[in-house]
C-alpha cells in the first residue's frame, strides 16, 4: 500500500502491481488544518450585538470573537428569511439555484454541499440545534436537531438512531442551553481528537416568540430601552409596499408575543416561575392600560418586546461564553476558526416594525465576526460588502478544499488575512420570494452598493406590481425618502437598473423576474 497526499492530507491508496485500484479513506492523517466552530442564531441584529452597538444591551462573550478577531460590517443577506439563508450557506448558491426560496419549501439535501466536501476529505462535522430545512441533515457525521422552529422550552430533538434513521429524542429544560451543552458534550465526549472538526452550534433564540429563559425573566425590568429614531415612521417616502406590510408593533404583536397570554409548553416548575415573573408585569399593565393613550401602548410594546428578545440573547451569549471557554481549556482555541453569523438581520423597533425580509438595511445586513488566532488581526473590522453565500466556499478554503464552480459566491479567506482582493465585488444582489406569505412583505430584487441602492417590488398579494425605490444611504442612511422618480438621480438610477440587469443574468435568475427590469429599463 502506498501514500497519496490529496490536498494537505495523506490517502492510502492500493497498489497492485503498479496500478492504483482504489483509495480509501479510512486512515487519514490530519495536517495543521483549522478546526471550525460555526455558531448561528435566528434573527439577530446588529444594533443588538454591543461589538456594533452598545446603545441596547451587552454581549460580552459574543463581543469576544470580534475583540479577537476581524468584525465584518457589511455582510449582506442574498434572501432575508431563515430557511432560505440556511441554504444558501448549505450550498454556497442563490435561492433561485439550491431550490429554497421560501420557509414553505423543502431543501432538497442530495445536492453538493460544504458539508460533504469536508467530509470527504477527513473532516468530523457535525450540526447542532436549529435546522429548519425540513429535510434530514446530510453530510454530517452527527446531528441532533430542532424539529421545525422549536420550541424556547422542553424540545423534541431529532438524531439519527442506530439503524441511519432519524429518531425523537424529549428534553427538559431551557433549548437554549440544551444547545449549548449538546454542543460542549459532542467535543468533549464524541469527536475523534486525531481529526480536524467542524459543528455548527446553531440556536433559536431570538426567534419569535422570544421567551427567555428562568435566568432572565426578570433581568431588565428597571431599564428604560431607547426608541429607535425611525419608530414613529409613517412609510409617506416610500412606495406602496412599506405601508403594506404585516409587522408593526402597533397592529401585529400578539398578544402571546408579548406573555400577556400563557404557553402550554411549559411544565409546572418552569410555569410558577414564568408566572411569578410575568403576573405582576401583566397586572400592572392591565390596569393601566385603561387610560393610555394609544402612542402609550405602542411604547409599552416596544419595552416588553426588546426586552424579551435582548433576554433571548443574553442566554445566546452565556452559551457562547461556555463554548469559548472549553475551546480554552481544551487547548483546542490556537487552531480553531470561530465565526459568528445569523441568518438576517432583524427590526428591534425601526419603521415601527419588528420581523426582517426587507432588502432595507436592518434586515440586508446580519452579524459577522470571525476569529482566526495567529493570522487574522485582533479587534480587525472590515467594511467590503460580503456575505452569507460566501460562507461555505470560506469553510472549504480554511479546510484546503477546491471551491466547486457551481457555487456563487467567494472565500474570505483573503480578507481574513488582510488582503482584500483587487476584484472583491463592489456592489451586491438580493432577492426575497415570499409573498404570499406571512407578513406581507411584497416580492422584490434589488441592487446595492453600500452609497446607493435600486429596489424593484414586482408583486404583492400575489398580483404583478412595478414599484422602484432608489435610496442614497449616504444622504438618507434610515431610507426613508426614495429618489427613484427625483430628476436629479436620473442617471445613478439609469446606472443602477442596468447593473440589476447584469447581475441577474450573471446568476442565471430566471426570466420572469429578470424581464420585468428590462421593459423598465428600455423606458428610461
Amino acid at each position: 500500500m502506498g501514500l497519496q497526499r490529496v490536498a494537505g492530507w495523506v490517502k492510502p491508496v492500493c497498489v497492485v502491481f503498479g496500478m492504483v485500484l482504489c483509495i480509501g479513506a479510512a486512515s487519514v492523517v490530519p495536517a495543521e488544518r483549522p478546526n471550525i466552530v460555526f455558531i448561528f442564531t435566528d434573527d439577530h441584529c446588529q444594533q443588538a450585538l454591543s461589538a456594533y452597538d452598545d446603545s441596547r444591551t451587552a454581549t460580552p462573550n459574543l463581543d469576544r470573537i470580534a475583540k479577537g478577531g476581524m468584525r465584518f460590517d457589511r455582510c449582506y443577506v442574498t434572501n432575508s428569511i431563515c430557511g432560505p439563508s440556511r441554504a444558501v450557506i448549505q450550498t454556497g448558491k442563490y435561492s433561485h439555484l439550491n431550490g429554497f426560496k421560501t420557509n414553505r419549501d423543502t431543501f432538497n439535501g442530495d445536492q453538493q454541499t460544504f458539508p460533504k466536501l469536508l467530509q470527504a476529505v477527513g473532516y468530523q462535522t457535525a450540526v447542532i440545534g436549529k435546522w429548519h430545512l425540513k429535510s434530514t441533515p446530510q453530510g454530517y457525521d452527527y446531528y441532533d436537531v430542532l424539529q421545525g422552529q422549536g420550541p424556547y422550552y422542553n424540545p423534541p430533538m431529532l438524531t439519527a438512531g442506530p439503524d441511519g434513521q432519524p429518531v425523537k429524542r424529549e428534553h427538559t429544560g431551557y433549548t437554549t442551553d440544551i444547545i449549548t451543552e449538546k454542543t460542549v458534550r459532542w467535543l468533549k465526549e464524541a469527536r475523534d481528537p486525531d481529526r480536524p472538526f467542524m459543528v455548527m452550534f446553531q440556536h433559536k433564540a431570538p426567534h419569535r416568540n422570544w421567551m427567555p429563559g428562568p435566568k432572565y425573566l426578570n433581568w431588565l425590568d428597571d431599564v428604560t430601552i431607547p426608541e429607535p429614531e425611525t419608530m414613529w415612521d409613517d412609510y409617506s417616502g416610500r412606495t406602496q409596499s412599506a405601508a403594506a406590510q404585516a409587522m408593526t408593533m402597533a397592529r401585529h404583536l400578539n398578544d402571546r408575543d408579548l406573555k400577556l397570554t400563557g404557553s402550554g409548553i411549559l411544565n409546572a416548575q418552569q410555569r410558577q416561575a414564568w408566572d411569578a415573573a410575568y403576573g405582576p408585569k401583566n397586572k400592572a399593565f392591565l390596569k393601566a392600560r385603561e387610560s393610555m393613550t394609544e402612542k402609550e401602548i405602542v411604547q409599552w410594546k416596544y419595552q416588553r418586546y426588546v426586552k424579551d428578545y435582548l433576554r433571548c440573547v443574553r442566554s445566546v451569549d452565556d452559551g457562547v461564553g461556555v463554548v469559548l471557554d472549553y475551546l480554552d481549556e481544551a487547548g483546542l482555541a490556537d487552531n480553531t476558526v470561530v465565526i459568528y453569523s445569523s441568518d438576517q438581520g432583524w427590526y428591534l423597533g425601526e419603521h415601527g416594525w419588528f420581523d426582517k425580509r426587507w432588502m432595507y438595511e436592518e434586515s440586508l445586513k446580519t452579524p459577522l465576526m470571525i476569529r482566526w488566532p495567529g493570522v487574522t488581526q485582533a479587534g480587525s473590522t472590515n467594511d467590503d460588502i460580503v456575505s452569507n453565500l460566501d460562507f461555505a466556499e470560506t469553510f472549504l478554503d480554511l479546510a484546503g478544499v477546491p471551491v466547486p464552480d457551481e457555487m456563487q459566491g467567494r472565500s474570505l479567506v483573503p480578507l481574513l488575512r488582510g488582503q482584500t482582493p483587487a476584484d472583491w465585488r463592489k456592489d451586491f444582489y438580493y432577492h426575497y420570494y415570499e409573498n404570499p406569505g406571512a407578513h406581507d412583505v411584497a416580492r422584490h430584487c434589488g441592487v446595492t452598493d453600500g452609497r446607493y441602492k435600486l429596489i424593484h417590488f414586482y408583486a404583492l398579494e400575489g398580483k404583478p406590481i412595478d414599484d422602484w425605490e432608489l435610496f442614497d444611504l449616504q444622504k438618507d442612511p434610515n431610507e426613508l425618502t426614495s429618489v427613484a422618480d427625483d430628476p436629479a438621480y436620473a442617471e445613478i438610477r439609469s446606472r443602477m437598473t442596468e447593473r440589476l440587469t447584469q447581475m441577474q443574468e450573471m446568476y442565471q435568475v430566471p426570466g420572469d423576474t429578470i424581464q420585468p427590469v428590462k421593459r423598465r429599463r428600455a423606458r428610461n
